[in-house]
């Protein structure tokens, strides 16, 4: 069976707007790939826009959307979370967040309402982002000798590996990445070089 490893996210951010009774949904799709960054990107909005209400948002993360959270941020449970999570995957997209602020009109749109606004808005931009596939891997980290350096660029090469943090010494170190697809075989080649270190990333 053969495995899957690709899938589609967001190239960049888009933004969408839904208004009702007064109330303005402001919502915003952002490309990430680790908590760290979606906790920075909602920190950022909360403070740009400190005088909303909410700031509910969702996420999906990885291959397979596994990594995921929705946060009603106050509203009634199940309001605003959960609707942009289905919104999100409606759309069939991870490594994608997703934040609605809100500004209350004063009038108050009950549960169906407020579950209607949350994923209207957020497909609103999710609808304007740009999709792009994306292609599941890791990255390793590799030491080796440079008498060694002929045989590695040849398996760069021939598999097609992206490589950053390169630094070519005495003793050489990259950073590579391996699709998923292609990960036994790219360690099947490397295993056969003595004295290759390989460590595998883990994000």
């Amino acid at each position: 069976m053969s495995i899957k490893d690709t899938y589609n996210s967001v190239s960049s951010r888009s933004e969408g707007l839904y208004k009702e009774l007064g109330s303005r949904f402001i919502s915003f799709v952002f490309p990430v790939e680790t908590k760290e960054q979606i906790k920075e990107i909602v920190s950022s909005l909360r403070n740009e826009y400190h005088d909303a209400r909410h700031h509910c948002y969702a996420f999906r993360l990885g291959l397979d959307g596994s990594d995921w959270r929705a946060s009603d941020d106050g509203e009634p449970s199940g309001t605003a979370g959960r609707p942009i999570l289905a919104a999100i995957d409606s759309a069939g997209l991870s490594d994608v967040l997703v934040v609605v602020v809100r500004y209350f009109g004063g009038i108050k749109l009950g549960v169906p309402g407020l579950i209607r606004a949350y994923r209207e808005a957020a497909s609103d931009a999710l609808a304007k982002a740009e999709v792009t596939t994306k292609v599941a891997g890791y990255w390793y980290r590799v030491e080796y000798d440079y008498s060694l350096m002929p045989q590695v660029m040849k398996i760069i090469k021939d598999m097609n590996l992206p490589q950053r943090s390169q630094n070519f010494a005495q003793t050489c170190s990259l950073e590579l990445r391996v699709r998923l697809t292609d990960e036994q075989d790219y360690l099947e080649r490397t295993g056969k070089l003595i004295n290759f270190i390989n460590e595998k990333l883990v994000p």
